[in-house]
Parts: C-alpha cells; structure tokens; sequence
C-alpha cells in the first residue's frame, strides 16, 4: 500500500470514529434525567362550577337512638293523647268562677324536695288551675285553683340549692307567688308530701324538643308574660282590701331547700313523676 493510500484510509478511519462519538454525545444528551429532562404535555384542568349557596342544616329532631326510645316513652306523645286531656280539661272549668280560657301549657312542677311532676297548667280569666292528669287512665286526679288576684310575684331564673348540698338541677324555672308575706311552716320543710307552700315552681317538659307543637305548650316566656298581664288584670278588676295589688317580676336565681334528695334522685332518673310506659312487669 503505498503512502497516499495510507493517508486517505486514516483519514477515513478518524472521520468515522468522529461520527461515532458525536452520535455518542447526541444519545449521552437524550437520557432522561441526566441533563435535561423532555418537555412535558401542559395539564387542563376542567373549568371550576360556580359555588353553589349550601343550604341550611337542619337540626336533628332525634339525637340519636336512645333519646328517641326515652321521648317515645311518654303517653303524652301517643297521637290525640294531649288532645283528649285538653278536652277533658276544658270540660272542668268553671265559666263562672273561672272564666273562659287563656292558653294551656304542658311543663313539670319541681316541689321542694326538688322532685319532677308532670303537670297540665291552666289560665283563665281569673284564675290559674294546675292539674294533675294521668295521660294513661285519661282521667284528671287532681286540680290546684289559684285565684290571680292573689298572685303577687313571679320569678325567673336557674336552679340553685344550699351551700352544702349534695343536689344539683340544670336549666331555669319559674316560680309564682301568691302569698309573699306567708312563710311556710317548719313540718312543711320536711314533709316531702306537704302541699302547704305559698308558691309553685315550673320547669321545662322533657318532651320540648320534639316538635314545634310541644315546644310552644312548653314555653315558659309565653306563660310568664301571659301570667302577669292576667294578674295584673285581675288585680286592677277585683283588688284584695289590706293587701298591696301588682306583681312583682324578678329575674334572680329559684332557690330549692333540699340537701340530700336520695327520694328525689330516685324519682326523678326513673321519671316517676311522668305518664311512661315502663315495660311489662310480672313473675
């Protein structure tokens, strides 16, 4: 081979190593990752709806299970139960002693032994009737007759006991007056079964809640100013001779003078004082 040919064939051999390496570098280039990573398609992201207002929750009538199972307890619940009480009710009122009828409420009377009583509570024209009405029997056992001109202080506010007492009470009540100036006796105090008291206290339904027909019949702001425009009316038509006429509304807290309440506590967590429907007994 001569020189010439030598020379063109090194210079073939270099030229195809140069292309070599410069495909080398191209593919070096290439690897992801390494030095430059491949474009990527642009992401679309669907236009977003228009926020639409969220209605209002409602509450929950039930909380859950076992409130329902203890409000369904209640006879005054079974449909017309409460509509058959107010019939027999209004049935009992005397148009001339009592006059016709205001309103009618359902609520729960705490004596001074602080135990529950469910109560059908009366207003007529001139008196307040508080009846105690068995919703199993449907037969009224009982009726306390205030006359309103008598009535002379009202009070509102929450449950408080003793500084030792071992009794406690959640929620605010309402307690009526109708002889300021009369102390009750000392047996009275004691006697868990005394109806000698000069007052009356109420509280809420338990049932309340359940509807808004019920939380109107248990509403205890209506029957308060209901209550004082009716007295104050009475007191203006038919004054008591010796004896200051008006009511006095106070808001400050209902005293209950109890401080053991172990027969209150009982009755009070089985609802003792309550038409329930407490399950099959037998042997």
């Amino acid at each position: 081979m001569s020189d010439g040919e030598e020379g063109a064939f090194n210079a073939v051999e270099l030229d195809g190593a140069n292309v070599k390496s410069s495909s080398a570098d191209s593919k070096t280039q290439e690897v992801p990752g390494e030095v430059s990573a491949l474009p990527q398609p642009e992401e679309r992201t669907a236009p977003s709806a228009p926020a639409m207002p969220k209605s209002p929750e409602k509450p929950n009538r039930w909380v859950n299970a076992v409130d329902q199972f203890r409000l369904k307890r209640f006879f005054v619940l079974r449909p017309g139960t409460l509509d058959h009480a107010i019939d027999d009710i209004k049935s009992l009122v005397s148009q001339q002693e009592d006059g016709p009828i205001s309103g009618i409420w359902l609520m729960a009377e705490v004596d001074h032994w602080n135990n529950e009583k469910e109560r059908l509570v009366v207003l007529t024209e001139n008196t307040m009737l508080i009846c105690k009405y068995d919703f199993v029997m449907f037969a009224c056992e009982q009726i306390q007759r205030i006359p309103l001109n008598f009535v002379d202080r009202v009070t509102h506010g929450a449950f408080c006991f003793p500084q030792h007492s071992l009794l406690k009470r959640e929620g605010e009540g309402l307690r009526i007056f109708w002889d300021r100036l009369r102390e009750p006796a000392f047996s009275s105090r004691w006697n868990p079964f005394s109806v000698d008291y000069p007052y009356c206290t109420f509280t809420h339904h338990p049932v309340r809640s359940v509807s808004d027909k019920f939380a109107e019949l248990c509403k205890l702001q209506s029957f308060q100013e209901q209550l004082t425009a009716a007295a104050e009316r009475a007191h203006a038509r038919n004054p008591i001779p010796g004896k200051a006429n008006g009511v006095i509304t106070l808001n400050q807290p209902i005293l209950i003078e109890a401080y053991v309440g172990l027969m209150s506590f009982i009755s009070n967590q089985n609802k003792l004082g309550y038409c329930l429907a407490r399950g099959n007994i037998g042997f």
